[in-house]
């Protein structure tokens, strides 16, 4: 039960990643459906910046700060990148969300594919992938007393830093949302964005910076499943369907950074309970793998029918602001 409560927190991780992101893009008006891509493209990020520094130095001569700094930062400039293109097309010039967000998630995919292909052959491996299992072991580690606490310990405190700053930001996210004016300008960009741009609220700053930053908080995600899930093994198209889960994890939570946090562990329970369960035949797992899913769609169907409005989407969700038509 321990190991299956742990693997489902980390597997959970990611999505929590994305998840906050995306709600605070989403509770800006925009819906951003390049979330995957992103991901994508922040796992690809920190892998280029952990290869070219441990075949700069040698895995031997690895320093703990740099190995942690440079794939970090490399994640962060290419998430922080494909918020700005986003921004830029729906917020500047307009687009269509739901068509700039795809198009994203294509490009992103593309992007992560092109240089992890590109790394591999650099690499000379083998196989079709890259091992920076160094530079793993330092996103990895664990607090040193997790082991004295017993089953505690082990449920609580033996995850990596980025474990515990998905949390952090999912809590803090929540308590600017609720509790600030810069949430409450934010949350009033989403829902009216032509009363508050009467009121003297920027509208796009708040667009640009909103999904900017959700962008790279979703980032963080890839990272964090490149990094500390797959022990630093990278393989082109081994991300799976993680961000259209995150994006699902958004609904679930209805648009709360603080409910998805629990969400996030629900859906990391729900991947791999198949895992747990004996003699269960091929489709029976494919159908297990489908409760997310399913889980969402009910908990939508609910949320629609009680009709609440702390509960429901941004008004103005996935509606470009025409400044002239106030």
């Amino acid at each position: 039960m321990i190991m299956f409560i742990q693997r489902a927190i980390i597997q959970g991780i990611p999505l929590l990643f994305g998840a906050t992101g995306e709600i605070l893009t989403e509770k800006s008006g925009h819906l951003n459906l390049g979330i995957p891509g992103i991901m994508y493209t922040g796992a690809i990020g920190g892998v280029i910046g952990a290869f070219l520094y441990e075949n700069a130095v040698g895995p031997e001569n690895i320093n703990p700060a740099l190995a942690i700094i440079i794939p970090l930062l490399c994640s962060i400039v290419l998430s922080l990148f494909m918020g700005l293109i986003y921004c830029f097309l729906t917020v500047t010039l307009r687009a269509n969300q739901n068509v700039t967000g795809l198009a994203l998630t294509t490009f992103g995919v593309g992007i992560g594919n092109f240089f992890g292909g590109s790394l591999i052959k650099l690499s000379g491996a083998d196989v079709p992938s890259i091992n920076l299992t160094a530079t793993s072991n330092y996103f990895k580690a664990k607090l040193p007393f997790a082991s004295s606490l017993g089953a505690v310990g082990e449920i609580v405190f033996s995850y990596s830093f980025l474990a515990y700053a998905a949390i952090i930001i999912a809590l803090v996210a929540a308590f600017v949302l609720k509790k600030t004016r810069t949430g409450l300008h934010l949350r009033a960009v989403g829902e009216n964005p032509a009363t508050a741009d009467a009121a003297g609220i920027n509208v796009g700053k708040y667009k640009y910076c909103a999904t900017c930053i959700g962008s790279v908080i979703a980032g963080l995600g890839g990272l964090f499943y490149i990094m500390d899930y797959a022990y630093g093994v990278w393989s082109n198209n081994g991300f799976g369907d993680r961000g259209w889960l995150a994006v699902a994890l958004v609904i679930f939570s209805m648009w709360k950074p603080d409910i998805s946090i629990i969400g996030s562990f629900i859906f990391g329970a729900l991947l791999i309970v198949q895992n747990y369960i004996p003699n269960l035949s091929m489709s029976a797992q494919e159908l297990i793998k489908m409760l997310p899913y399913v889980v969402t769609i009910v908990v939508l169907v609910i949320v629609s029918m009680r009709n609440k409005k702390e509960n429901q989407p941004p008004a103005s969700l996935g509606l470009p602001y025409f400044r002239e038509d106030r």
